[in-house]
Parts: structure tokens; sequence; C-alpha cells
């Protein structure tokens, strides 16, 4: 499985004369005008279907034997995934028309997933803002060689072990790092992160605990704690799948250029229809870049237009593990002329210099 372009192009904008003309606005006027338009009815049905899937999982967790037990973990968190798609919405103001409703209803779905809502909004908008810049952008950003090389050994294992097999656990790291941490805003900022901060860990401070005292610590673990894990699963799937191939590159802030980065930098990827019906369809992630503004229910339409105008310029692949191989095994370290540079190929070029010297 290898992930490829509709039709065959060179990916680099640091050279391309297309590059030098093509504008992000120029894409945008080409969308439909009703891919941009909020939907009230749809909007609330998302909500409502959601709600009613993950209610119908948790009663099954709630009365299935052991041996259902984990097909059901894996139902549930791919559901609530869906409680962060619609908070996604509302971070990027596309789920309602006024503010202080999208405020809330983010709010309100990040909550049991102990997601601090303006804190991730704001770095989300920052990713969408710097999309594959070079030691900007703060999704899935690769290590230069030299950066990993001057690592100490722990920090060398974890950035190994997140770049590969245990990618999964990224998103759980990002979250943690970086959400509840207030300080490092300022102004407005620093106090929208600390309200939404306090508030998940007040909803914590109480749902945990009552919980835990009517459910057992296995209660704790069999209906929050494995769904959580399985939600933070496809948090960092759906991440890097969608900005990490062994040619979309990252490129340096003297040579990035928008249009090319938000076309070409980010992949559609097709799941399993279940799961893009769960998650909303998170997987139809270019037209999401092309424009923040679309709603999550006009994703498919704004992305067939953009297959019929710009084509040339998009990636689709389909989610297997030989992707997800061909990602974690090679796309390591930033390289200026292969895009990545794998663990394998850094030790060989690094065994070679050593010998020549």
């Amino acid at each position: 499985m290898t992930i490829s372009p509709i039709k065959e192009k060179a990916l680099s904008p640091i050279s391309s004369k297309t590059a030098s003309t093509l504008r992000l606005k120029d894409v945008v006027k080409t969308l439909p005008r009703e891919v941009f338009q909020k939907d009230t009815r749809k909007a609330w049905t998302q909500v409502l279907l959601n709600v009613l899937a993950v209610g119908l999982c948790y009663w099954g967790l709630a009365i299935a034997p052991w041996f259902l037990l984990p097909p059901l973990w894996i139902l549930t968190g791919t559901a609530i995934t869906g409680f962060f798609v619609i908070a996604h919405d509302c971070g990027h103001r596309s789920f309602a028309k006024r503010r202080w409703v999208n405020d809330l209803v983010g709010h309100v779905f990040l909550l049991p997933l102990i997601y601090p809502f303006h804190g991730w909004r704001i770095l989300h908008n920052f990713h969408h803002k710097h999309t594959n810049q070079l030691d900007i952008d703060n999704a899935w950003q690769p290590y230069r060689p030299e950066e990993y090389e001057s690592s100490n050994t722990p920090i060398k294992f974890v950035y190994s072990k997140l770049r590969g097999r245990f990618w999964w656990v990224s998103s759980i790291i990002h979250w943690a790092g970086l959400h509840f941490n207030w300080s490092s805003f300022e102004g407005k900022e620093r106090q929208q992160v600390k309200f939404s901060a306090l508030v998940v860990i007040a909803f914590a401070s109480i749902a945990f605990p009552t919980l835990i005292a009517t459910t057992g610590i296995w209660g704790f673990v069999k209906f929050w704690l494995l769904p959580w894990l399985g939600y933070h699963f496809w948090m960092s799937t759906f991440t890097i799948v969608h900005h990490t191939a062994p040619d979309i590159p990252f490129t340096p802030v003297e040579s990035w250029d928008e249009a090319i980065a938000q076309l070409s930098g980010t992949v559609h990827c097709d799941y399993p229809r279940w799961i893009e019906f769960l998650c909303h369809d998170i997987n139809v992630h270019v037209p999401h870049h092309i424009s923040q503004a679309i709603p999550s229910y006009n994703l498919r339409k704004a992305h067939q237009s953009l297959k019929e105008n710009w084509g040339n310029y998009l990636y689709e692949t389909r989610f297997s593990w030989d992707l997800m191989k061909q990602i974690t095994d090679k796309c390591h370290l930033y390289s200026p002329e292969d895009c990545y540079q794998s663990f394998k190929e850094f030790e060989l070029a690094r065994q070679s210099t050593a010998s020549n010297n």
C-alpha cells in the first residue's frame, strides 16, 4: 500500500512556478458557496445521533458479557471521537452562527474527554495557519537529524517510539503537555485556556470519584479509561495520517507556500464507513484545511469540488496496517532531499560519516 497522488505530480513547493502564483483564496473561490453554509438542522441532528450512539455503546458496556467488552470498547472510543469532531466544528466556529453557542457546545462535548476546549482551539488554529511549516507547525513536527542526535537518551527513546509503532500514544502526550499549561499563553487567550482547563479539572474531580464510588475501580476502567484510550488512538491516527507521508514535506518557513501546503500537505484517507459515520467525516480533511468555515457535514461535497478543480494536488489513500507501517517505518526525521529520513537511514549515515573521519 502506498500513498499516491490522484494524478502524478511534483509535490515540492520550493521552486515550483505554480506554487509562486497559486493563492489559497483562488482555491477557496472555486468551492460551491453552499459548502460554507451552516445548517442548524444538520448540526443538531449530528449531535442527537452522536449522543444516541454513545448512549447505546455505554448501555452495551453495562450489560454485555466479558468477551464482548473489547469490541464495545473500540466502538465506544470511536463514538466519543465524534464528540471531539462536534467540538472541532465549534472550535472553527462552523457549528453555529453565535460564538457563545460554539463555545458552550464545544466545552460540553469535550468534558467527557477531559479536554480543555480553548487550549485545544487556539493551538489547533495555529496548526492551520502554519500547516507543515518546519519548526513552526505544532502537529507531528519531525525532528531535524542534528536535533535528534543532540537529544538525551530518554528523549530519543520516547521520540523513536512515538514516531514508530507507539504512534497511538502521541495524542495523550500532546493533550497532557500542551492544553493545561495556560502560562504559555498570553493576554485574553491565557484567561480562556485557564477557564477551559479549570472546567475540565472540576468536572473530573466530581465525575471520577462518583464513577468509582458507584462502579468501583473496574467501572472507572471499563466505562471511562478504555473508551478514552480508544478515542486517543483515533486522535493520534487521524492526525498522523492527515499530515504524514514519505513524500509530503515539512517545509522551511522561507520556502513555505500556503496554498500548496493546504492542498498537498494534508491527506484524504478513506476508512471503513462505520468509522467515518461515527467520526463525522473528519477523514475528509483537505477541504477543512482549505477553509475552516466548512462544517463537517459539507466536507464531502467540498472534497468532490476540489477533486474536479485541483485533482493534481490532492493525495488520497485508504486506511490499513500497510499504510501505518509505511508511515511509522519511514517518517522519522526531517530530510531536505527526501522529505523524511528513517532512524535506520540516519544511523547508517552517521556510521558512514564516523568511519570516513
